[in-house]
């Protein structure tokens, strides 16, 4: 809401795997504090769609906009040779890894939800160990494996297995401070908040 409501956007014709598209005519977006490995900083904006603070707040204002204008989004991205911005998660969600490197929850997220049998994934820190909790699409179960004519055993074995090979997949495509300790069945969706987004607090330090 902040930027009403969006900053870049792909171009017909002009796609790019994974990249939300080139800033908006008239915006501009810059990476602030990029690591000088990856690229990857704190996503800064500034346009005329761009709020001019919050409402009688100025004290949360003055965290959020510079004094020349830039909106500090809370996101962290990269932009490519080509101006076109690649979204890698939340500053608050971020995980620091055993030597300092830099774990996006949400691109493991994207991984995991990429598989046809999960409907929804959250990824966290539990004590070191990178963990995901998946909620999965039972009717996908269904027509794989026939869950609903097996026994309550038969169907904890089939998902312990499928977890493991969904760990093993997901994990092939991750750096090795990156990959999946664990994969826990999470049996009802995520909480959400108003505006859908999974209450993360209330799945980490859960086991």
């Amino acid at each position: 809401t902040e930027t009403s409501p969006i900053i870049a956007a792909m171009i017909p014709g002009m796609l790019k795997l994974y990249s939300t598209g080139p800033a908006l005519h008239g915006n501009q977006i810059k990476i602030q504090d990029p690591d000088p490995d990856s690229g990857v900083g704190e996503i800064w904006t500034k346009g005329p769609n761009v709020m001019l603070g919050y409402y009688k707040d100025p004290e949360r204002t003055a965290e959020v906009l510079t004094e020349d204008g830039w909106f500090k989004t809370g996101d962290l991205g990269v932009l490519d040779e080509d101006g076109y911005l690649f979204i890698k998660g939340r500053i608050k969600n971020m995980i620091l890894g055993p030597s300092g490197e830099n774990i996006y929850p949400e691109q493991i997220e994207a991984i995991l939800n990429n598989f046809d049998c999960i409907e929804e994934s959250l990824v966290y820190d539990d004590h070191g160990k990178i963990v995901a909790r998946v909620f999965l699409n039972y009717e996908e179960l269904d027509k794989k494996f026939g869950i609903n004519h097996l026994s309550e055993t038969k169907v904890k074995e089939k998902i312990k297995e499928l977890l493991e090979t969904i760990r093993n997949k997901t994990n092939e495509q991750l750096a090795a401070y990156s990959r999946i300790s664990k994969i826990i069945e999470q049996t009802e969706p995520f909480e959400k908040t108003p505006t859908q987004k999974t209450k993360r607090y209330l799945y980490v330090d859960r086991e």
